[in-house]
C-alpha cells in the first residue's frame, strides 16, 4: 500500500535536502510531493491523497498549523512533522497541541527525522522474535508490559519506557510531557548505551553495571542498560530527590532483572562480548615483536639484485670521511673571502680589477 508524503516549505534547498533524505529509504510505496506555499499545498492536497504532512511553521499567507487544519479537514488521517526555526513557547505549544509527531528544530536532524517518518508511517517493524501463538506468548508479552506499569505506579513516574540499541521502543507505559522531542531524546540516550559497552569491554566487564541519572529539568530521567540489546528509560518528577533517589534505583534495578528475564524467556539474548580488533583504537593496537631469531634471518638474507646493485652504487660515491678539521679548512677556503654583502667586493678583488694599485 503506497503512501504518500506532501513537504511543505518556501525554501527550495530545505525542500531538496528533505526529498533527498526520504530517498534514502528506497522504499517504492513511498510517493513524495513538494509545494513551497500553504496555498499549494493546499491544490495538492485535492489532487493526492496525503498521509503525512510534513510543513514549516512560518508560510508565505498562512501558518503550518493553518495549513495542517486545512489539510486534515480533507484528509483526516493525516500525521503531521512541524519543522521550525522558532522558540516561541506559544508557538510551540500551538504545534505541540495540534497533535504533531514530532517538532523539529533547524538544522534538521536527519537519521530522527527519518525514524519519525518510518513511525509515522508504520514503516517501522519491532525486532522481537516471533512467537507461537496461544496463551504462552500473551502471557509473555503482557508479563512484560505489567512489569513496567507496575513499576511506574510504585514510584510515581509519568513514563517508563524498554528500548532496543536501534532506538526504537519495544515496550512503554504512559508518555513524556513533550512528546515531540521523544525521537531526539531516546536517540541521544542510544548514545550514551553504546558508550557504555564500550567503557565495559575496557574494563573487561562480563556485564553491563551501569545507571544514567539527568535531574533538575523537564523530568528527572533514569537510564540503565538491561542487556547489550535494551536499555530502560524512566521519566518523572522528584525521582532524583536526595530523600528518593536511593529507592528509586534501588526499584530499578529489581524492575531491570525481573525484564532480562522476561526478556530470556522470549528468547531474546545479548552477551557482552570482549572488545574486538575494529573496536579497538589505533592507539591501542597490540606492538609488533619480532625475536631475536628472525631478526638474525633478516640479516643473513640476500637482497634482491637490484637493490643489492643500489647499495653497491652508493658505496662507490660515498666520499670519504673527514675529519673536523678538514671540513671547516675547506669551507674556509671556498667561503672565507667572500664578502657577505653582495655589493661589497674584496680587496683582493679590487687589485685584480685595477681599482687600487697594487702597493696599497
Amino acid at each position: 500500500m503506497s503512501s504518500n508524503v506532501l513537504l511543505v516549505d518556501d525554501h527550495r534547498d530545505i525542500l531538496r535536502l528533505l526529498h533527498s533524505t526520504l530517498d534514502t529509504l528506497k522504499n517504492r510505496e513511498i510517493k513524495i510531493f513538494e509545494a513551497p506555499s500553504g496555498e499549494e499545498a493546499l491544490l495538492e492536497s485535492g489532487r493526492n491523497k496525503v498521509d503525512l504532512l510534513i510543513t514549516d511553521y512560518m508560510l508565505p499567507g498562512m501558518s503550518g498549523v493553518e495549513l495542517m487544519h486545512k489539510i486534515r479537514a480533507r484528509h483526516p488521517e493525516v500525521k503531521i512533522i512541524f519543522i521550525t526555526g522558532i522558540t516561541d513557547k506559544k508557538k510551540r505549544d500551538e504545534m505541540l497541541n495540534a497533535g504533531a509527531l514530532a517538532i523539529f528544530d533547524k538544522p534538521v536532524p536527519l537519521a530522527d527525522f527519518l525514524d519519525v517518518v518510518e513511525r509515522g508511517l508504520g514503516l517501522v517493524q519491532t525486532i522481537f522474535p516471533p512467537e507461537k501463538k496461544g496463551e504462552q506468548g500473551e502471557e509473555r508479552h503482557s508479563r512484560l508490559s505489567d512489569l513496567l506499569a507496575n513499576f511506574r505506579q510504585d514510584v510515581t513516574a509519568e513514563a517508563v519506557f524498554l528500548l532496543n540499541d536501534r532506538g526504537l521502543v519495544q515496550a512503554r507505559t504512559g508518555k513524556l510531557r513533550d512528546s515531540s522531542l521523544e525521537v531526539s531524546l531516546i536517540s541521544t540516550l542510544m548514545a550514551i548505551h553504546n558508550a557504555s559497552l564500550k567503557v565495559a569491554r575496557h574494563n573487561h566487564q562480563e556485564t553491563i553495571d551501569s545507571y544514567h541519572v539527568f535531574s533538575g529539568g523537564d523530568h528527572d530521567l533514569l537510564f540503565i542498560p538491561v542487556t547489550p540489546l535494551y536499555a530502560l528509560l524512566v521519566a518523572g518528577n522528584g525521582l532524583a530527590l536526595e530523600d528518593r533517589i536511593l529507592e528509586t534505583i534501588s526499584g530499578l534495578l529489581a524492575l531491570r532483572t525481573e525484564v532480562e528475564k522476561s526478556l530470556k524467556s522470549m528468547g531474546v539474548t545479548g552477551e557482552l562480548k570482549a572488545l574486538s580488533d575494529k573496536d579497538r583504537p589505533a592507539s591501542a593496537a597490540a606492538p609488533t615483536v619480532v625475536s631475536k631469531k628472525q631478526t638474525d634471518k633478516l640479516a643473513a638474507a640476500t637482497p634482491a639484485p637490484e637493490m643489492e646493485a643500489l647499495l653497491n652504487d652508493a658505496s662507490a660515491k660515498k666520499a670519504k670521511p673527514a675529519n673536523a678539521d678538514d671540513f671547516w679548512n675547506q669551507a674556509a677556503e671556498k667561503h672565507g673571502n667572500k664578502p657577505a654583502n653582495s655589493e661589497v667586493i674584496s680587496l683582493e678583488e679590487a687589485r685584480k680589477l685595477g681599482i687600487i694599485p697594487d702597493g696599497k
